[in-house]
């Protein structure tokens, strides 16, 4: 008989036991208890998204310092709003031909290091990327990957915007990019989706000068999954608002809030914008709100403390398996949360690592390590979205299955 509570069940989809940290591909992270019921109160009624996206303005720029704030469908979403803030602007005509950018502006300046798969955001609102300098430091050679003069040389005419990837290892410094980017009045868009916690990371980005960053709302904040932040300067966040909401209504009854953008300030009524595909709910809307509002009233020591303490109990667990040694490491994309690096010795193990994580993945319930260093014999255990109920049971299921391999 199916477990009515267990909605996965019901579809009959197992669930997962999640040791391999905010993946959006198991779901990202469980949203508050504060989100979960905003959203189901905002299901009750109606309210008109510009009016919650004015107020969502309000709520980001005072947790980030910016200027002005928006809610988006993720932070992918918040990265192609931001590449075609910076390339259309104001102009009501290039926002209508997005992303066909015949005689606009439409360049990109990214350090080559920086670049990652998630620049297809970028991309989808009509960017040419530009990249500059070079991987010689992931080479060994001694040298830098990018100096701020090889940014300095590669703005020009074209150029819209300077992209910047968040994490402890990008170089050069983001408030150096600034200057140098500001300098040719040039603005600079952060993808810093995961770089929450610390909480203080909100206001980081904004204080060093960027224009936009975007933030995942699912994440560390625990919003629902499919919303983002975008927080930067208000310019900007009026031509995202622009190419966002719904614009289909008759010019003399359009009255959109004035935090947003003033109807006088504009020939017309906008056409249905680039961002109409990453359309946000009401409920996800202020359930990503209340989130937020809970993540900064949150006691980071208190929260790290508890994630080093089940990685530590997991490390030591898995440490005591037979063909498995653990250690301690820094999460690679946030340098705050403690994590597991378990190293397999496959032949004492009698199981290749590969087949060990994908077996795991393949159990009822699921469970899912970090597979990123395969195919090299090791795998992760990320504490953030572990019970310390789900910690043991992940511990016994790779025994099991270290048992059955041998």
């Amino acid at each position: 008989m199916t477990d009515a509570t267990d909605p996965y069940a019901d579809v009959g989809v197992p669930t997962v036991i999640n040791g391999a940290g905010t993946k959006t591909r198991v779901g990202g992270t469980l949203m508050r208890e504060e989100a979960v019921a905003a959203m189901a109160a905002a299901a009750e009624s109606f309210a008109r998204i510009s009016d919650l996206q004015a107020a969502a303005c309000d709520r980001i720029a005072a947790a980030t310092g910016a200027e002005a704030g928006y809610v988006t469908s993720g932070a992918n979403a918040a990265l192609t709003m931001a590449a075609a803030a910076c390339i259309a602007g104001d102009d009501l005509g290039v926002m209508d031909r997005l992303p066909e950018t015949p005689g606009v502006a439409d360049e990109i300046v990214v350090p080559r290091s920086h670049r990652t798969g998630y620049d297809h955001a970028l991309r989808a609102a009509g960017a040419t990327m530009v990249d500059v300098g070079a991987n010689d430091r992931q080479r060994g050679t001694g040298a830098v990957n990018v100096q701020p003069w090889q940014i300095d040389d590669a703005i020009g005419e074209d150029t819209a915007a300077v992209a910047y990837l968040a994490k402890p290892d990008t170089a050069p410094p983001l408030e150096r990019v600034c200057e140098v980017a500001h300098a040719r009045e040039v603005p600079v868009i952060v993808d810093a989706a995961a770089q929450l916690p610390p909480t203080r990371n909100l206001e980081r980005f904004v204080a060093e000068g960027a224009d936009l960053v975007a933030f995942s709302g699912g994440k560390a904040i625990r919003g629902p999954q499919s919303t983002g932040l975008l927080a930067g300067r208000s310019d900007l966040v009026r031509s995202v608002a622009l190419q966002h909401l719904d614009m289909h209504a008759a010019a003399a009854a359009w009255d959109p809030p004035e935090t947003l953008f003033d109807v006088d300030d504009l020939p017309g009524v906008p056409t249905q914008g680039l961002g109409r595909s990453f359309k946000i709910g009401k409920e996800e809307l202020v359930a990503v709100l209340a989130a937020l509002e809970a993540f900064l009233a949150e006691d980071d020591e208190a929260t790290l403390a508890a994630w080093h303490d089940r990685a530590e109990f997991v490390a030591d667990e898995l440490g005591d398996l037979p063909g498995l040694s653990a250690t301690l490491v820094d999460a690679d994309k946030t340098a705050v949360v403690t994590s597991v690096l378990a190293t397999v010795d496959e032949d004492t193990a009698g199981i290749e690592t590969t087949d060990l994580v994908r077996d795991l993945r393949r159990e009822n319930p699921r469970v899912f390590v970090g597979g990123d260093e395969l195919p090299a014999p090791r795998f992760t255990v990320n504490p953030r979205c572990l019970s310390d109920d789900e910690a043991a049971t992940l511990v016994r299921r790779v025994a099991a299955a270290l048992e059955r391999g041998g």
